[in-house]
């Protein structure tokens, strides 16, 4: 068997940094230390000078939709094209979504396992959406759970389109169900009959521009507020997904003043884009749900994140080709989401070098370690431990570049973050010890990816 020896890197975790060498046997790190003698590795080995280099643990992507099918297309990126994304950004995990057929929640999650396991190239876990209470429920998510899903997701809005769970009553049983089976509980939140009621009195247009307008900030807070009250009642964390408000963020802080855990998560986009963006010929390019916010948005979202009120940065993936995204200039039926996987990494880690209070250690937890132990993948993923998974990036933290469509690597073809320049990038991804990115080359194998079962 073949080893990789990793030398003279600064490894980073999320309470120390130190400079050391790794050995990767296999799929496994089976050695760290300050030096590694060569010639006591009693294998072929190959080595990798990492002088000058972060050595990361994979990223997780904690928030994807790759392959999602949606008005009758599907996204741009796959689960190949998702996979060639993430790992130029480092990504060695996501945590996609399974939908839900309200009918069997394990036939769902069975379906969607078996469709990423022949395609993707990286690891994946899945979060199961649940759109509708009935009898059998409690069953179906113990199968789940069963099955190594440790997360559902519940929406408070698309009614239109069958996710939501309309009844207070049937939430609280689905909140209190998943407390018994030790699920946690992921919830979109904007207030659905608060926007019908925007819609209903609304005499503007519908450009890209007025999306914001239709779903507003008061939308997220509403719908914060109340999942927040029941899982007050049902005595169970929340992890409110993609955060976009300061409206939003004070009602998490009004929660967690009346002792509810609340678990946040938001993404790039919300931190570093705003709705100028949604003036110009481009604007369809940056609809995505909820909508971009005001520049004042991104700096209360920034300082949650650097104060540690947040706690996980995902992308939201959902990546529609530019001619998709192009078809309609009517925000209800611009497709929405934007690319993010490759992009993640070297934005945040923007807010590190530019002076920024997060650290690196925060960046490597709100980015790897923090997800992996919220989604049972811990310690198999999301640490640079002897042996946990040989996930490993190797991040050059000096090399300034710019974000364009011609430097990024989803089949979209634009990146929201044109033009922006970031500080560091990544230079070789290994996905548990095979190089699946290096040298500005894709290595990744179709199927080579494995459902990771939270726990296992």
């Amino acid at each position: 068997m073949s080893s990789i020896l990793i030398q003279n890197g600064l490894l980073i975790d999320t309470e120390w940094k130190r400079r050391a060498d790794i050995l990767v046997r296999g799929s496994r790190i089976v050695r760290i230390a300050p030096h590694i003698d060569p010639s006591s590795v009693h294998d072929n080995v190959n080595i990798v000078h990492a002088d000058g280099l972060l050595v990361l643990p994979g990223i997780i992507d904690a928030h994807t939709h790759y392959s999602l099918v949606s008005r009758g297309t599907v996204t741009a990126d796959g689960f190949r094209e998702g996979s060639k994304a993430a790992s130029f950004g480092g990504v060695t995990t996501v945590v996609d979504f399974a939908d839900d057929n309200k009918t069997s929640l394990e036939t769902s999650l069975r379906s969607r396992i078996n469709a990423m396991g022949a395609e993707m190239c990286i690891d994946f876990a899945l979060h199961q959406g649940v759109y509708a209470w009935r009898p059998s429920l409690k069953e179906e998510l113990k199968a789940v759970r069963d099955a190594g899903i440790r997360a559902v997701k519940l929406f408070t809005t698309y009614r239109d389109v069958g996710y939501l769970v309309e009844k207070r009553d049937e939430l609280l049983d689905i909140f209190r169900m998943c407390g018994e089976l030790g699920l946690m509980v992921c919830v979109h939140c904007e207030d659905d009959g608060y926007l019908e009621e925007v819609k209903k009195n609304y005499k503007g247009s519908f450009e890209a521009k007025d999306h914001p307008v239709l779903r507003p900030a008061k939308a997220e807070a509403l719908a914060i507020e109340y999942v927040g009250s029941i899982a007050l009642e049902a005595g169970i964390p929340l992890y409110v997904v993609h955060l976009s408000s300061a409206m939003g963020l004070e009602t998490v802080r009004s929660l967690r003043d009346r002792g509810l855990e609340v678990i946040v998560e938001t993404t790039p986009h919300y931190l570093f884009l705003n709705r100028k963006k949604l003036d110009g010929p481009d604007a369809p390019l940056y609809i995505m749900t909820p909508p971009l916010r005001e520049e004042e948005d991104n700096m209360a979202l920034q300082e949650a994140l650097c104060n540690g009120e947040i706690q996980v940065v995902a992308t939201d993936h959902c990546a529609f080709s530019r001619a998709q995204k192009l078809e309609s200039k009517d925000c209800r039926t611009i497709y929405p989401g934007i690319p993010g996987s490759e992009e993640m990494l070297p934005l945040i880690h923007n807010l590190v070098a530019n002076g920024a209070l997060l650290t690196i250690n925060e960046m490597v937890n709100v980015l790897s370690a923090g997800p992996a132990k919220l989604f049972g993948l811990y310690p198999e993923k999301g640490v640079l431990r002897e042996g946990s998974d040989a996930d490993i990036v190797l991040f050059n933290p000096d090399i300034t570049w710019t974000l364009s469509s011609e430097s990024i690597h989803s089949e979209c073809g634009y990146t929201p973050y044109e033009g922006t320049s970031v500080i560091g990038k990544v230079l070789m991804t290994y996905l548990r010890g095979r190089l699946i990115m290096g040298g500005g080359m894709f290595l990744g194998i179709p199927g080579d990816g494995r459902f990771i079962k939270a726990g296992s």
